[in-house]
């Protein structure tokens, strides 16, 4: 809850900045809204052949697509991708695979998502390379404070499987299956190209959709730009455990939208618009798919 008081704080402070962006919204301009409503939809289907790619086993296509529907609901309910995760695991033990095949699959999807959009980033800031400074969303004197937390977490997760027998079994166990997964999808075609053709296209269909909405809104930033700001600044945001990623992820956009250019009410606005159309107006639709998986013993 911390980061939502936080980030409560701070909208209060510039309450001016997002009255001026929600009476900015009234000039969009709706076709260029319904494409990037088109481009999230598309983002279910990239999500779903990730999902496919990252196990052997056929999966029911048309529940697959609803599960991933219905899993960006239960994202908002948990934080850090916890709501999907979890119903994705629920789906691939229900279709008749193991607990740890199933958890293999998760991690390998999750270790692609993040290998992509990472990547997709990388791609675009050696294709514009003044699209962005690191600086403006992590301040320089955050760099050593935020290695040494990253160092102790990984010093006392690796003392704790070194020291718990039990613990060290089951991690050995798990990577032990997930290394066969992920030999094993590879060696299909048809199974790589899904898994990471997938990972690559659901953060360039993210990244379009506010893209789409910036030019709805007038923003006067090249469209390239606002990727970079797009993937920047979800990147950035990626460890802050909030449901998903309320709050912490409309303040670092703007804070990107606006270092590449942008004017803070415009950038203020194309974020909540992008919001509402992301998260907001599929929030209901996904949470009555969620119940109907859920009362059909899909999930």
């Amino acid at each position: 809850m911390l980061p939502l008081v936080l980030v409560t704080v701070v909208a209060v402070r510039h309450r001016s900045v997002l009255a001026d962006g929600f009476a900015h919204l009234a000039t969009a301009r709706w076709p260029w809204l319904l494409a990037a409503a088109g481009a999230t939809c598309l983002t279910w289907v990239a999500a779903a052949c990730t999902r496919q790619g990252a196990v052997l086993d056929r999966l029911p296509a048309r529940r697959l697509l609803a599960t991933q529907f219905a899993a960006g609901a239960a994202n908002h309910l948990l934080p850090t991708g916890l709501g999907a995760s979890a119903v994705n695991l629920r789906f691939m033990t229900v279709c008749g695979l193991s607990l740890s095949r199933s958890s293999a699959a998760l991690a390998l999807y999750l270790l692609a998502e993040s290998v992509g959009r990472v990547a997709l980033l990388g791609v675009l800031l050696v294709a514009f390379p003044g699209a962005l400074r690191l600086g403006s969303l992590l301040p320089e004197a955050a760099f050593g404070p935020l290695l040494l937390a990253l160092g102790a977490v990984l010093l006392i997760g690796a003392g704790a499987v070194a020291g718990v027998r039990r613990l060290r079994t089951a991690v050995t166990g798990f990577l032990r299956t997930a290394l066969g997964e992920a030999r094993s999808v590879h060696a299909r075609p048809s199974r790589a190209l899904a898994l990471w053709g997938g990972a690559l296209a659901f953060p360039a269909l993210q990244a379009s959709a506010l893209v789409l909405v910036g030019l709805s809104l007038g923003l006067s930033v090249p469209p390239a730009h606002m990727a970079v700001a797009y993937l920047a600044a979800t990147v950035a945001v990626a460890l802050v455990p909030t449901p998903g990623g309320l709050g912490s992820v409309e303040a670092a956009l703007v804070v990107a939208l606006v270092a590449v250019g942008g004017a803070a009410a415009v950038a203020t606005a194309v974020v909540l618009a992008f919001r509402v159309v992301t998260v907001w107006l599929p929030l209901l639709p996904g949470a009555l798919t969620l119940g109907a998986l859920v009362r059909l013993k899909v999930i």
